[in-house]
């Protein structure tokens, strides 16, 4: 069972959208998938209710709502022969009170927004992830990804020059598109639409898959 959690403390960084529409690919693959939904708006949550009958089933933990009487363990344990798992985390994410979760998963990923406030956040952010998270660059299972992003405007530029600079892997470069949100108006992501019309965001995700490939090979080994 291969885990995907997806971080960052600071809210409106686009986790959620990160998670479903990988949650998405995944189906593609034939994969059978789960999304833990920590976040207690129930973005997620609601997202999976709306998937057309005819989709690809994703099951959905809603986390944030775990009732008393049950252990956690027991009411985020996926459905038997689940192969991948994606972990929406929440906005002010605690990383100590998180550690245990994200210390499972086999890869995490930070989506950020190309702006001063996101890069100022995600810096103080990463950093309590390998200080009071105590996690290790060399790990490898750290990557950042740009989210809702213009290659070709300055602030742009300075978030990539930022991002090349952490040590850790950016990965990709998620488009500035409104196809993301006409397919989640659905209950859909862009790998459940046609290809032909969600080309360019397509070949947006392939260095994201790619690394999640590999991390994935890691695991198993």
């Amino acid at each position: 069972m291969f885990r995907v959690a997806v971080v960052n403390a600071k809210g409106g960084a686009g986790k959620t959208t990160v998670a479903t529409n990988l949650a998405s690919y995944y189906c593609s693959q034939q994969l059978k998938t789960a999304i833990v939904d920590y976040d207690s708006q129930g973005s997620s949550t609601f997202w999976v209710s709306r998937r057309p009958e005819k989709s690809h089933p994703i099951q959905i933990i809603p986390a944030y709502k775990q009732p008393k009487h049950v252990t956690a363990n027991w009411f985020i344990r996926p459905e038997r022969d689940t192969q991948r798992v994606i972990v929406d985390t929440p906005s002010g994410m605690d990383v100590i009170q998180f550690r245990n979760i994200l210390i499972e998963c086999d890869a995490l990923l930070i989506p950020v927004l190309p702006s001063a406030i996101d890069i100022h956040a995600v810096a103080r952010f990463i950093a309590e992830l390998l200080l009071q998270g105590k996690f290790k660059r060399e790990d490898g299972r750290i990557a950042v990804v740009a989210n809702r992003a213009r290659k070709n405007t300055l602030v742009y530029q300075r978030l990539e020059i930022f991002l090349n600079s952490l040590g850790i892997p950016f990965i990709a470069t998620l488009r500035d598109t409104q196809q993301y949100i006409k397919a989640n108006e659905e209950g859909k992501g862009i790998f459940d639409m046609p290809a032909s019309a969600v080309a360019k965001d397509l070949a947006s995700w392939q260095p994201l898959l790619a690394w999640l490939e590999q991390r994935s090979g890691e695991a198993d080994d």
